[in-house]
């Protein structure tokens, strides 16, 4: 019976490597045809799918959606980057460290790499151009930046992680916070470097002061959810509701930048992307218990460990495995369909699941920058009007920085696991 589940789990995951939704329907009609071939009843398999989605955390996901959606049409990440751009005048390349420090704290209230690239991606590109910053490096440092949106706080793979292997989302939000500070260091020493010639500004304390009345507001989007997570103000779901109300609060009452009718229409986006990400998930997560009931996860711990003694030789053969799947699978069914088999095999071998999360999850946002199927590509592509094999070798340079960044949080633990208690 495992082989037959993971047949069909092998079938959704090629199925979504090729985007095409009538093999995510075979997969699920698979599914259902195998539950019958086990002797359950059909109606057993659908409330299963139901059941699997009655989860208070998987709220979180459409709000958080939402805010992002919300503050993406709005000013929030214009304001960003006027704050970060005043602060870093005097330093070399100090409007790309804003792009990218920008990117971060906005990444910090959307939890989505796409909204992240396009809110402000959108808003600092043209200003690098016209700055004189060279195409390319303008181009691969919004496209890189975007990637931030997956492991910052609140980070929606992280919680999707949390939910297919049952681990803390606050430890991992905790983890991803250290990592996330660790990429952004990365890509700003990168980028002071590559502009160190460049002429310098200086510090404008009025622009500073206005600056930060202008923006404080967006400021206090990331202090105010992240602080109450940590703080155990409030649960990820209710942190979700709290970013949602907060960006129509500043938005639509204290801004003025919205109208009502543009949060029916992110509501109505934001629907729109949910229509497709819900019928993976309720799939997704119904595989993952019919696998457990099954024992896949520790038949294949079994198996593993007697063909890999080697923490250090596992821990490279995941990151090969997880860099190809990044290449063709989008980061959501990646998660929810690999996490579950390759979390209880990392135990085996002494790895914390918190750990591992920021493994896998750093590993496909590589992913988001590699072709074929990379979703910042696609995204900047369109977004930029810009050639898909520009935006590619663009990102070129920081593909390599997040892959060193990946290496050393895979094999120093201490690096994303200092926060957690």
């Amino acid at each position: 019976m495992s082989a037959g589940v993971l047949a069909v789990a092998g079938g959704a995951l090629l199925s979504l490597a090729f985007r095409q939704n009538l093999y995510v329907l075979l997969a699920i009609v698979a599914l259902l045809s195998y539950g019958l071939l086990a002797g359950q009843d059909i109606t057993y398999v659908a409330q299963d799918l139901f059941f699997s989605l009655d989860q208070e955390v998987l709220l979180s996901i459409p709000f958080f959606v939402l805010a992002g959606t919300i503050m993406s049409h709005g000013t929030i990440a214009a304001r960003l980057v006027r704050i970060m751009s005043a602060f870093t005048a005097p330093v070399p390349g100090g409007l790309a460290l804003a792009a990218i420090l920008s990117a971060a704290a906005f990444a910090a209230t959307s939890g989505s790499s796409m909204v992240t690239l396009l809110a402000v991606g959108g808003v600092v590109y043209p200003f690098l151009i016209q700055a004189g910053y060279p195409e390319k490096f303008a181009l691969g440092t919004v496209t890189a930046s975007g990637t931030l949106g997956i492991i910052v706080p609140p980070s929606i793979p992280l919680i999707l992680y949390g939910i297919s292997t049952k681990t803390s989302i606050i430890d991992l939000f905790l983890a991803g916070l250290a990592a996330s500070l660790l990429l952004t260091l990365m890509m700003i020493s990168y980028a002071m470097f590559r502009n160190r010639h460049r002429p310098v500004g200086r510090w404008d304390g009025g622009e500073i002061i206005a600056a930060m009345k202008s923006g404080v507001l967006a400021m206090g989007m990331p202090v105010i959810i992240l602080g109450g997570l940590y703080g155990g103000v409030f649960t990820a779901t209710e942190s979700a509701v709290v970013a949602t109300v907060y960006a129509i609060l500043v938005e639509v009452v204290i801004h003025r930048d919205l109208k009502l009718k543009d949060v029916a229409a992110a509501m109505i986006e934001t629907a729109g992307l949910l229509g497709t990400l819900v019928p993976i998930l309720a799939f997704a997560l119904s595989l993952n218990m019919l696998m457990a009931h099954e024992r896949v996860p520790q038949l294949a711990v079994e198996a593993v460990l007697q063909a890999v003694d080697s923490r250090f030789v596992f821990l490279l053969a995941v990151t090969v495995l997880l860099l190809i799947v990044g290449c063709f699978v989008e980061i959501t069914p990646a998660v929810l369909l690999l996490a579950p088999i390759l979390t209880p095999l990392a135990q085996s071998y002494g790895i914390d699941p918190v750990h591992f999360g920021i493994i896998m999850i750093v590993n496909l946002e590589i992913g988001y920058l590699t072709p074929p199927f990379g979703l910042n590509l696609f995204v900047a592509s369109t977004a930029f009007k810009k050639p898909f094999a520009l935006v590619m070798q663009a990102s070129l340079p920081y593909i390599t920085i997040l892959f060193v960044g990946l290496l050393l949080l895979t094999f120093i633990p201490a690096a994303p696991l200092i926060f957690v208690r």
